[in-house]
């Protein structure tokens, strides 16, 4: 109740502070004294909001979630009320920084919906976010599982076809499947509110956040000028996995079954390295079993610290350790696990939640996350509408960032975590294709779901379309089939956390880009020598963060492209590190794919792998229990 109280009060104090003739004050200091109450009133509200989702995202029950739906309806009537209130100045001739600021409280999306509507939506997202959340496949009774770890954990290690195929099936029936007619509903609210804000539908709204007229077209170029290393890599792969399962199961002209890639959405392939791995004789990065034997949580997040701190940055506030959420709870709680790093815009609370284990991806992900956090400790001190990345996919690309210097062999030896390690030309591509299995195999799947999520959008593609035209785009941009056939009874898009959760995807497509980019300027900033391959430096060993932290302590102040140069050097996304990184792999890809007869693409389109058309799938019911007792070690990437 006290929460309750507390953002109506704001919502009273800030409405009462501000003009009221319509698009007629150009009074500049009027103008200032708005948003100096928006300011302090805004970053309480976000506080506010932001215990109430931990608060559900830590301890999933019905009080909790109540509790945030109350927040969240009246931190949407904060945001329209402020958002019509601003539109009472006429800022075209004042100070552009006002410009900006007032530009960037107009910009609420589903809050412009009217107090009924909006409860609605949050409603409707918060139930699909519980339905996937608490989603678990029952194999026998009384023996169900959650995603994590064990759903995840099973499309990692195990090997099994069919069992592959029955759990893919299983998770997509209790998640995606049980919030269609939700999704269709929340379709309809986004594009209203879209339409009171003057964009034709909530697409509009989600692309103008890059600042880029021409943003559709941008990230298609840049998909294109990867398409051909991606599928060089996908010949690559489907042959292994068909010389792995059989040629009956993997057709060497097909799209490949979804179930086989090692990732509950074909999104990484990393965790099927041991099927794919170039050099079985040569050394490949794999720290999980050192992990397993000398780390915990904490002491995972102590080691991405220092590794941050090494670059000049501060240490973590005292309150992230206690505060945070580093591991499931044992306590019998339900919680979201999917990793997320939180801003409770105070200056001083940040935490992360992460039901890490000890693998080589959560190390990679804890660095990651971190990432997200001095972001948020770098901009701290600005004001409030500028406390975000200069693009949404600038947040996503700094952990990734840190991360491509943290893979490296040379770092993981450093911390003794990496034994053994040989350095020869075997082991290097090792390694690339241990990166290109997370960064290049993701880039189509980076793409495609927001480019579904804009068609429906746009009214493209019709309710009676939604799984049809999802799986015509997985198998355009991705070459995946899935093993079992899909209806319009299903809703796959639904089984991947961000469509229900209402978070655009596209911010890591740009990550994943813009990563390599800002990879490249930091080594050289770091003196890595010109002469030694890019996937070679670490930014550790002569740490100069200087231009790294200049960059993220302008948050949104200034358009990306600002920023972007800062560090960058220049003002627009290329593609040219990303392909200077992986160019060992990319020719060895090219001369294997020749020397086997692999063609890359997949024109066979007519190819159902087996059990394609049987019941759609079989029941994962009289799965043996004995069957999928495996060795628990999630590999899954968390960011995406």
């Amino acid at each position: 109740m006290y929460l309750s109280i507390c953002c109506r009060l704001i919502v009273l104090i800030v409405i009462g502070n501000v003009a009221t003739a319509e698009n007629e004050n150009t009074n500049e200091t009027e103008a200032l004294e708005f948003l100096e109450v928006y300011n302090v009133k805004g970053a309480k509200h976000s506080e506010v909001l932001q215990l109430a989702a931990w608060n559900y995202n830590t301890n999933i029950t019905a009080h909790n979630q109540q509790i945030m739906l109350e927040v969240s309806l009246i931190s949407g009537e904060f945001s329209r009320n402020m958002a019509i209130e601003s539109k009472k100045f006429d800022t075209s001739a004042m100070n552009p920084d006002i410009q900006r600021q007032f530009r960037i409280i107009r910009d609420v999306g589903p809050a412009y919906l009217t107090s009924s509507d909006y409860d609605e939506f949050q409603r409707i997202v918060s139930d699909m976010e519980t339905i996937y959340s608490e989603a678990k496949l029952c194999f026998e009774e009384g023996d169900c599982r959650p995603l994590q770890p064990d759903l995840v954990s099973i499309l990692s290690e195990d090997r099994d076809y069919d069992l592959l195929s029955k759990v893919w099936k299983g998770w997509r029936d209790v998640s995606g499947k049980k919030m269609r007619e939700k999704y269709t509903k929340y379709v309809e609210l986004s594009n209203k509110a879209a339409k009171i804000a003057g964009k034709k539908d909530m697409s509009e709204v989600w692309i103008s956040s890059y600042e880029d007229d021409r943003f559709p077209e941008t990230v298609d170029r840049l998909f294109n000028e990867l398409q051909p290393f991606y599928q060089q890599l996908h010949a690559y792969v489907r042959r292994k996995l068909s010389e792995h399962y059989g040629e009956k199961y993997v057709n060497r002209k097909a799209p490949i079954p979804a179930h086989l890639l090692g990732n509950m959405w074909s999104q990484t392939w990393g965790n099927i390295m041991d099927i794919l791995i170039p050099f079985p004789n040569a050394k490949s990065v794999n720290i999980t079993e050192t992990l397993t034997a000398e780390y915990n949580a904490t002491k995972m997040f102590k080691v991405a610290e220092e590794f941050f701190v090494k670059l000049g940055m501060p240490e973590l506030p005292d309150e992230f350790w206690p505060n945070s959420m580093l591991e499931r709870p044992n306590d019998g709680r339900e919680v979201v696990c999917h990793a997320s790093a939180w801003d409770f815009s105070n200056g001083k609370d940040f935490r992360i939640k992460q039901c890490t284990t000890m693998t080589t991806d959560y190390f990679y992900t804890t660095h990651h996350e971190l990432g997200h956090v001095y972001y948020f400790m770098l901009y701290k001190d600005l004001p409030f509408p500028y406390q975000s990345g200069a693009n949404p996919g600038f947040h996503e690309a700094v952990g990734d960032l840190m991360s491509l210097s943290v893979a490296t062999p040379k770092h993981l030896i450093g911390l003794d975590l990496l034994k053994d390690w040989t350095d020869n030309q075997e082991s290097d591509i090792n390694f690339l294709m241990s990166q290109a299995l997370d960064k290049i195999a993701f880039i189509p799947f980076g793409l495609l779901i927001d480019s579904w999520r804009w068609r429906v959008f746009k009214g493209d593609i019709q309710p009676s379309q939604y799984n049809d035209e999802w799986w015509k785009m997985r198998t355009k941009y991705q070459g995946i089939i899935p093993p079992v056939k899909r209806t319009e009874d299903d809703f796959d898009p639904g089984a991947k956390y961000h469509v229900p959760s209402n978070v655009p995807y596209i911010r890591y497509f740009i990550s994943f880009i813009i990563q390599f980019q800002f990879h490249k300027a930091a080594c050289l900033n770091a003196g890595h020598p010109a002469d030694e391959p890019l996937y070679k430096c670490d930014i550790s060993d002569k740490p100069n963060a200087t231009a790294i932290m200049e960059m993220l302590e302008l948050g949104q102040s200034e358009p990306w492209r600002d920023a972007f140069e800062i560090l960058v050097g220049s003002r627009e996304y290329s593609t040219a590190a990303f392909l200077e990184y992986f160019k060992p792999l990319h020719d060895w890809l090219v001369i294997e794919n020749v020397k086997s007869g692999d063609q890359p693409g997949w024109p066979d389109m007519e190819w159902k792998p087996p059990g394609y058309d049987d019941n759609n799938g079989a029941s994962v019911g009289t799965i043996s229990a004995t069957v999928i007792a495996i060795t628990v070690s999630v590999s899954y990437w968390v960011g995406g």
